[in-house]
């Protein structure tokens, strides 16, 4: 059963202004360590930049908070499965959040693409709740 879904759509220009202006306090305010190791890599950090600042809104949507009732930026960091694809890691108020979402005998599953073209940089969320086995 899907519990969430959420979609947003980023300016990487608008990214690379935060990172121009605040640097490092704008990065360890809005990603996981993880995330800017990974991002910081990139020949262009802002367009990895842009798309995680993406998922954390679409999952914020999903989770039917927003970016608000104590769900912060860091609690959602974007981390990849063995195969490469793309998912969510959610600590803090957002685990919390979606445990309380979570149907009894169900296990959630987040569901995430990015995209970019530029100047944009999309992520799209499903949450899905999956029985137990």
């Amino acid at each position: 059963m899907i519990l969430g879904v959420g979609a947003d759509l980023c300016d990487i220009r608008r990214i690379q202004t935060s990172l121009d202006r605040f640097g490092d306090r704008f990065k360890r305010r809005c990603f996981t360590e993880l995330e800017r190791t990974r991002s910081d890599r990139k020949p262009d950090p802002a367009w990895s930049y842009a798309k995680r600042f993406a998922a954390k809104e679409a999952c914020a949507k999903a989770l039917g908070t927003g970016m608000r009732r104590d769900v912060y930026w860091r609690d959602m960091g974007v981390v990849n499965r063995a195969t490469g694809q793309p998912t969510l890691a959610l600590t803090g108020h957002a685990a919390r959040h979606l445990a309380a979402l979570t149907p009894i005998g169900h296990e959630t599953r987040i569901h995430l693409t990015l995209s970019d073209e530029h100047p944009y940089a999309l992520a799209f969320v499903v949450i899905e709740a999956l029985p137990m086995a």
